[in-house]
């Protein structure tokens, strides 16, 4: 949850560096739907969170989120303010529907046809995590840190830090190694 001007710019930065972006231009803003979508969410998060409550930033809030609502319905996002942490990567539009009361951490890829749901409690996902094409995730389940999940899992229990999970119901297919979360032992890369 951005909760100064200081974090709101490290979300854009991070966000922009998911895209392999170093600043956003007007082209930019032609061309690409999805980061302005994202955009205009973390300032509607920013103003929502840090400005207070005057007459005339409501209506300028107002104002953009109606915007970004007849966007997301256009790229087919239901995606609400302060659920996903800096880092968000929505590479292909199309349908995605994540419940207000999640929680996502930073660095999240997520692809179209997913929905994050409430079904008693809501997900809380760490950080690093992929999710693939068509998953589901519902309940008030928690998944750690560097999970990838594969298309189209239906994911209903929690998982730990580190590993892929895939199927219908979701289960371990693999625990990644220290390599692949970019954890090295001491003196490992000492020549």
């Amino acid at each position: 949850m951005i909760q100064s001007k200081e974090e709101y710019l490290h979300y854009i930065a991070e966000d922009l560096r998911h895209y392999q972006l170093k600043k956003y231009t007007l082209s930019t803003y032609i061309k690409n739907p999805i980061l302005r979508f994202q955009r205009r969410l973390r300032k509607i998060e920013y103003l929502r969170n840090c400005k207070g409550s005057s007459f005339i930033l409501k209506v300028y809030c107002g104002v953009l989120n109606g915007l970004n609502i007849r966007l997301g319905i256009r790229l087919g996002f239901s995606i609400p303010i302060n659920t996903f942490g800096p880092g968000l990567c929505l590479p292909h539009y199309g349908t995605i529907v994540i419940t207000s009361k999640a929680s996502i951490g930073k660095n999240c890829r997520i692809h179209p046809g997913v929905s994050v749901g409430t079904y008693h409690g809501a997900p809380l996902i760490g950080d690093n995590v992929y999710i693939g094409p068509g998953a589901k995730i519902f309940g008030g389940v928690k998944l750690g840190d560097n999970i990838s999940i594969g298309a189209n899992s239906v994911v209903t229990k929690s998982f730990e830090n580190g590993v892929s999970i895939a199927g219908v119901p979701a289960k371990i297919i693999s625990h990644k190694s220290t390599l692949e979360l970019g954890m090295f032992p001491e003196g490992f890369l000492e020549v």
